[in-house]
């Protein structure tokens, strides 16, 4: 599943308005946004952990953890690029991803999987430990899908949207509920990749459900920063993100 290196496509992303209304939040030694879900919805003992794409603490992210907690989630995004997330209005023309994959806009803060791994640890601790948080379930965006994949059996519960560089034995390692939503028109999660994933998941056994739902029309990045004045996007976007409550509200208990 393992998918291409990340293009223009990866970085191209609208900014969505709207003012988020959690908390900044230290999560060991990274940043983190927490948000609060009301007292009369939320779901006892029960969290996500929002994994980013590699706009990590955006506002994007920000509303759209606002939404999980709005349906009962306690919710928790960590910078997993570790102060070093590119700004939304990045331009990728040019830019060398494996070189910042590799060691950071300072060459010395890597965003490799033992660094990433790091700070998605710090996460769960932080709900676990300081939340007293017990059903624990995670959402991986691009970037952050793959740690989704890497921190079973942490995680009981999984979602992903357009994941990035999830490795196959990632994948078939996950051996708890997972949902994927997939894009059309995505060169890095490929229809080819897609249906290798399909492959991988079958071979679960019944108590391990999945589910991977494509949307027609959208690229790469659409359930997170896609153009919402466009109909189309805007609707896959709102249906990923219930597509995921769903998937939590049945598997996260």
């Amino acid at each position: 599943m393992a998918s291409l290196p990340p293009g223009e496509c990866c970085a191209r992303a609208v900014l969505h308005e709207g003012t988020p209304t959690g908390q900044a939040v230290k999560v060991g030694a990274y940043d983190g946004y927490l948000a609060v879900p009301e007292a009369a919805k939320a779901r006892p003992d029960t969290a996500i952990l929002y994994l980013p794409d590699i706009f990590s603490l955006s506002p994007n992210a920000k509303l759209i953890a606002d939404q999980y907690a709005a349906a009962g989630y306690l919710t928790l995004i960590v910078d997993v690029m570790n102060g070093d997330a590119l700004p939304i209005d990045f331009d990728p023309a040019g830019f060398d991803f494996p070189k910042f994959l590799a060691g950071g806009s300072s060459g010395d803060n890597p965003h490799t999987p033992e660094a990433v791994d790091a700070v998605v640890q710090a996460g769960i601790k932080y709900l676990t430990e300081d939340k007293g948080v017990k059903k624990l379930g995670s959402v991986g965006y691009c970037f952050g899908a793959k740690y989704v994949a890497r921190h079973y059996p942490a995680i009981q519960a999984g979602y992903m949207a357009h994941p990035s560089w999830v490795s196959e034995e990632e994948l078939a390692g996950f051996k708890a509920p997972l949902s994927i939503a997939a894009a059309q028109d995505d060169f890095i999660f490929t229809t080819e990749l897609r249906q290798r994933s399909e492959e991988i998941l079958k071979q679960r056994p019944a108590d391990q459900p999945w589910q991977i739902n494509v949307y027609s029309g959208v690229q790469h990045g659409f359930a997170t920063r896609c153009d919402l004045s466009q109909k189309n996007q805007k609707w896959a976007k709102e249906q990923a993100f219930f597509q995921a409550v769903s998937w939590f509200n049945a598997w996260l208990v």
